[in-house]
């Protein structure tokens, strides 16, 4: 019995991956199927096109890292407070660490700008110099 243990954990470090992998196959089987029966019925190559862009689920936005950071700053800062008021300083330590992560990501969003109108004007001043 006190073997089961840790043959589940090295078990459960498998099948976890595997479920997911078999998961996200089945959910996105019959997207592929229906772009290939409505592709088959398209005249219009260009139409084909725009189809896959709609299914296309990429995003057409470049991170923006100021907003993670300071959403990871925060649920540092609550780490930090449900360590300080109930669970101990172990959660303080994690808390502080998870802020400071966010602080940061934050601080990379400010040197490095993300959208294009920023980048822009980023080019634009480098050029005036």
């Amino acid at each position: 019995m006190s073997d089961l243990v840790p043959i589940l954990g090295v078990l459960t470090g498998i099948i976890i991956p595997l479920a997911v992998f078999f998961w996200l196959y089945q959910e996105d089987k019959d997207k592929r199927q229906t772009v290939l029966d409505i592709a088959k019925h398209l005249d219009d190559p260009r139409k084909v096109e725009q189809l896959l862009g709609i299914f296309d689920e990429r995003k057409k936005e470049p991170v923006d890292y100021r907003r993670g950071g300071v959403i990871t700053l925060f649920v540092g800062v609550g780490i930090y407070l449900l360590g300080m008021i109930v669970l101990g300083r172990f959660f303080e330590g994690i808390g502080l660490l998870v802020g400071a992560i966010g602080a940061g990501v934050m601080i990379a969003g400010y040197f490095f700008p993300n959208t294009s109108e920023e980048i822009t004007s980023a080019v634009e001043k480098f050029e005036e110099k």
